[in-house]
């Protein structure tokens, strides 16, 4: 009896953005296995797997990704830094999708690209018994990978929205990511996201991404903004976080019987 032998299966969230159809995900920065696979199976297209604004690291990613297999939606982690080591642990462990924040430059959308290829296109370490590889059982993994890679890169700040025609330019870049809370900031309107300033600066951005040959994404909660961010080019629309509606849920529910 030999071993089973696989083949390296496709990343449907990459092929559509690429085909420009519309992508609704979700955030889920709560660091629990059982919340993803919540999430996993309520029909969203992606879901983020935050660990910059959240308290989770690589073994609770590791049962993450495990606890979205069967579900709708491709896990995409966000990893706390453009950093090729902590990109490779991540990658070992199955992550096949990424959102790589406050990138400000071309160069560094380069080395976010850099860091998920094996040489001689990038600089990723080689590992054959991973979980990547099905432990050593996907026959055609290391020539097929980069084909199923998706990394996105986040747009953060009015210095990296100036350059983003560069950033989207950057082979293997596949999405350009709006983070509206940061940009905000960067526009001195700390914690203000939905100022009709952040709201006009996204807007253009999304457009300039899309005439740029690329796809634009953003975080919004609000559903009539998150149709008009759709509508000024976001193929990839996150449209809740799940701490934020728990919180928010709670909240609601106390009041009704606390006053």
């Amino acid at each position: 009896m030999s071993l089973p032998r696989n083949t390296l299966p496709a990343n449907p969230f990459k092929h559509a953005l690429h085909a420009g159809r519309q992508q609704i995900g979700f955030w889920c920065a709560i660091p629990s296995n059982y919340t993803s696979e919540i999430l996993a199976g309520a029909g969203f297209d992606w879901l983020v797997l935050d660990t910059e604004h959240s308290p989770n690291e690589l073994p609770n990613v590791f049962n993450q990704l495990q606890s979205v297999v069967g579900g709708s939606a491709e896990p995409v982690v966000r990893v706390p830094w453009n950093d090729p080591v902590t990109l490779k642990r991540f990658l070992d462990i199955g992550a096949r999708s990424f959102l790589i924040p406050m990138v400000q430059t071309a160069d560094e959308a380069r080395a976010a690209v850099a860091a998920t290829r094996y040489p001689p296109h990038g600089i990723r370490g080689y590992a054959v018994a991973s979980r990547a590889t099905k432990f050593g059982r996907t026959v055609d993994y290391f020539e097929r990978c980069a084909e199923e890679m998706c990394v996105l890169v986040q747009v953060e700040t009015i210095e990296a929205l100036e350059r983003v025609e560069e950033i989207a330019a950057v082979p293997g870049v596949d999405g350009v990511f709006i983070g509206p809370g940061d940009l905000s900031a960067s526009m001195g309107l700390l914690h203000q996201p939905t100022h009709p300033d952040v709201v006009a600066a996204i807007e253009a951005g999304l457009g300039r991404i899309q005439a740029a040959g690329n796809r634009g994404g953003v975080l919004v909660g609000d559903p009539a903004l998150a149709q008009r961010y759709m509508a000024a080019g976001s193929v990839f629309t996150a449209v809740g976080v799940d701490a934020a509606v728990f919180a928010r849920t709670v909240d609601a529910i106390a009041r009704q019987y606390l006053g």
